[in-house]
């Protein structure tokens, strides 16, 4: 069984199961993706490497993205750096002829030109996942008949069981199931301020707590803002987390308790049943410190 219809099957929770990611590197690649998109080929696998170890080297998270559709003709490399910490959120892209100018672009956020446009990226790595590739790609045709300049395929995101997923930038919201819902809606409210929480994973560059407390908070609150529960504080209790948040009437702590569920298939490849993290709410209390 394909694993996102495992997990569908088993009801999985998609609460707090985005991965983590503060910046972003984008870089276009329109060619087919071998396992690993920047580093086998058609994309060249020693510069692949060096890119990727510079990259991550600084704290930021590559990606491929190409547009959905037949692959076109590359004419140069369009790159983006993108940041997705709270306050911070930005798109700056950028241009080059030769791929191997990518080694020189300043990772610091002073290169490329500032877009006021969001990036929805689709994972669509076929080579990585099945699941990602016969769900991926059908979300992002959907998507890019609505908003073609915002849209990409993308690479490998994470949390396969949840194709199709895909993430909002420069916000980092991780989204799961996508084609059980509308896309485009999910974009809509994107661009509205707001999150659509049952199929929302939580935000990259938020902690997994963090994620899940959002989660559970909203649930009870009921504000849908995308900027809404900002984190105050996390710490680690004795089976769970307790973490605090901000909101308009002062802050309330959410407590967490964390568990791991029963030997599960994540990714269509996998081969052995390991337990993954799961979360469930102890109690809300307002106004403790």
């Amino acid at each position: 069984m394909p694993c996102s219809d495992g997990a569908r099957a088993r009801q999985d929770s998609l609460v707090a199961t985005g991965s983590h990611g503060d910046r972003w590197f984008l870089v276009e690649n329109q060619a087919g993706w071998g396992r690993h998109a920047l580093l086998d080929p058609p994309f060249d696998h020693t510069l692949g490497r060096a890119l990727v170890h510079r990259i991550e080297g600084a704290g930021i998270r590559p990606l491929a993205i190409r547009r959905p559709g037949r692959r076109a003709a590359q004419d140069g490399t369009r790159w983006a750096l993108v940041d997705s910490r709270a306050g911070q959120e930005s798109v700056r892209w950028g241009w080059v002829d030769d791929p191997r100018a990518l080694l020189d672009i300043p990772l610091d956020g002073s290169a490329g030109t500032p877009s006021d446009r969001p990036v929805f990226a689709v994972c669509a790595h076929g080579r990585h996942d099945q699941c990602c590739a016969v769900r991926g790609r059908a979300v992002a045709a959907h998507l890019a008949s609505e908003y073609p300049e915002e849209t990409w395929e993308c690479s490998h995101l994470g949390g396969d069981r949840f194709a199709g997923t895909m993430v909002l930038l420069p916000h980092g919201l991780y989204y799961g199931w996508v084609d059980d819902g509308d896309a485009v809606a999910v974009a809509d409210a994107y661009l509205d301020g707001r999150v659509v929480p049952e199929l929302l994973r939580g935000r990259s560059s938020s902690s997994h707590p963090v994620q899940a407390a959002q989660h559970f908070a909203r649930a009870e609150l009921g504000d849908e803002h995308l900027d809404a529960y900002p984190p105050l504080g996390e710490e680690q209790t004795d089976g769970g987390w307790s973490v605090r948040l901000g909101t308009a009437d002062g802050p309330v702590t959410v407590e967490l308790v964390e568990t791991s569920s029963a030997p599960l298939l994540s990714t269509c490849a996998a081969t052995q049943a390991l337990p993954v993290r799961q979360w469930a709410l102890a109690g809300i209390a307002y106004g403790r410190m």
